[in-house]
C-alpha cells in the first residue's frame, strides 16, 4: 500500500468503484493463484516481472474467472503481450502509464486492440494535457519526436512535502509536471516511453535512486567510491548493480558490500551484483558518466 501503484490503481481506485478488493500479504505465485480462483478474482493489476513469471511456466495456469490484468512499472515488449496472449487468450492484457506525483494517472490502453500498439502506454487519461518537450531548449516537440514528457491535470500534486527546492525544480507555475521520462506521442495520440530521463532503477516497477544506494556505501569504512547503475534483468527488469573501489588494504568481498547494504535498506533495493574497479570515471562537472558504465557492464551479456 506505500506504492502509489497499489494504493490508488489497485485498492482506493478500484474501492471507488464499488468494487471488492482482494488483498495478499505479499507476492508469491502460488498464493496469488489460490486467492485468484478462491475469491473469484475477475481484475488483476500487476507489474512486468509477473506476466514474465506466468508466460514462463511449463503449462499455463489456473486463472479461474479472471478477465483483466492491469499491467504498469514498465512497457511490455512484442514478445511478452503475445506470449501472455497465445497462453490465456480468455485475459484481456491492458497497461498504464503513471507517477507517485500524478497520482498513478498520465496514459492508458483499454482495450485488446489498443495494446496491440506494441510499445505503447496508450492514450492520454482524461482531463489530461501532455506536451514533449526538449530537455535542453525548452522547446515544445511535434509528434514522433522524442523529448521530456511534461503532463498537466487536477490529479497533479501540489508538491513535494517540505522540499520547495524539489518542487520548484519539478513543477512550473502554471502547472506543467515534469516527468523525466523520454516519450514521444504518435500522429494517434498514443505515448510511448522511451527511456527514462532521471537515472531511476526500476526494480519490478519500483524505483530505485541510485544516489540514495551510493551514499550509503560510502559509509562503508572500506569503501573509497562507489556507482550504482540499473542492471537488465529479464525477470525484474532492472536491479541495483554497484562498481566499487576498495580502500587500500582491504579485501573487502562482493557478498560483504551486498550484506552492508540489505541490513538497511527496503528488499527492492537490495544491490545485487557487485564489480570492483580501481576507480570511478568522472565527467568535467564531476558527475558519473552512468551510460558508459551500463554499456560496460552489459557488453558481455
Amino acid at each position: 500500500m506505500f506504492h502509489v501503484y497499489g494504493l490508488v490503481a489497485f485498492a482506493t481506485g478500484l474501492l471507488g468503484c464499488g468494487a471488492t478488493i482482494v488483498v495478499l500479504s505479499k507476492y508469491e505465485l502460488p498464493e496469488m493463484l489460490r486467492a485468484i480462483n478462491e475469491y473469484a478474482v475477475t481484475y488483476l493489476p500487476l507489474v512486468p516481472p509477473i506476466l514474465v513469471a506466468m508466460v514462463a511456466h511449463p503449462k499455463p495456469l489456473p486463472l479461474g474467472q479472471l478477465r483483466k490484468v492491469l499491467s504498469g512499472g514498465a512497457p511490455l515488449s512484442k514478445e511478452l503481450i503475445e506470449g501472455f496472449r497465445e497462453k490465456y487468450p480468455q485475459v484481456e492484457i491492458l497497461q498504464g502509464y503513471g507517477l507517485t506525483e500524478s497520482t498513478a494517472i498520465g496514459a492508458s490502453t483499454d482495450s485488446a486492440e489498443e495494446s496491440r500498439r506494441y510499445g505503447t502506454a496508450g492514450l492520454l487519461s482524461p482531463n489530461t494535457e501532455a506536451k514533449i518537450v526538449d530537455p535542453d531548449t525548452g522547446e515544445v516537440l511535434p509528434v514522433n519526436r522524442t523529448g521530456e514528457l511534461w503532463i498537466r491535470g487536477p490529479y497533479v500534486m501540489k508538491g513535494y512535502f517540505k522540499n520547495t527546492e524539489a518542487t520548484r525544480s519539478t513543477l512550473t507555475p502554471d502547472g506543467w509536471l515534469k516527468t523525466g521520462d523520454l516519450c514521444y506521442i504518435d500522429e494517434d495520440g498514443y505515448l510511448f516511453v522511451v527511456d527514462r530521463l532521471k537515472e531511476l532503477i526500476k526494480y519490478k516497477g519500483y524505483q530505485v535512486p541510485p544516489a540514495q544506494l551510493e551514499a550509503l556505501l560510502l559509509t562503508h569504512p572500506e569503501i573509497a567510491d562507489v556507482a550504482v547503475i540499473p542492471f537488465p534483468d529479464r525477470e525484474v527488469g532492472q536491479f541495483p548493480m554497484a562498481y566499487v573501489v576498495r580502500k587500500k588494504g582491504s579485501n573487502l568481498s562482493g557478498r560483504d558490500v551486498m550484506e552492508f547494504v540489505a541490513k538497511q535498506v527496503a528488499p527492492y533495493k537490495k544491490v545485487r551484483k557487485v564489480v570492483f574497479v580501481t576507480e570511478i570515471p568522472k565527467n568535467a562537472s564531476g558527475k558519473i558518466p552512468r551510460k558508459d558504465l551500463i554499456k560496460l557492464a552489459t557488453s558481455k551479456l
